[in-house]
């Protein structure tokens, strides 16, 4: 379990995330930069106990690296967003 929190960093918090999560069930976290597309969704699923559908991920012009997650429809971006303690 202890792999999986190394993997996600921290969850990005601006105002076009908030648009992701309420519009497309979607949340973005900052990521370690060697992880893949599977680990990320590996340890979303672990740790919140969510359903992901896709991941996308993006290398910033800071060198960080961005996941968008994009839940499960039963899931709620929202509610993990809440017990995150963003909204």
């Amino acid at each position: 379990m202890e792999k999986f929190y190394k993997i996600l960093k921290q969850p990005v918090v601006t105002e076009s995330t908030f648009d992701l999560i309420d519009e497309n069930n979607k949340i973005v976290f900052l990521v370690d930069r060697k992880a893949n597309k599977f680990q990320i969704r590996e340890a979303i699923e672990k740790i919140y106990n969510v359903r992901v559908i896709k991941v996308n991920t993006m290398i910033t012009t800071a060198g960080t690296k961005k996941a968008f997650i994009k839940l499960h429809p039963s899931d709620s971006a929202a509610e993990l967003a809440i017990k995150l303690g963003i909204f």
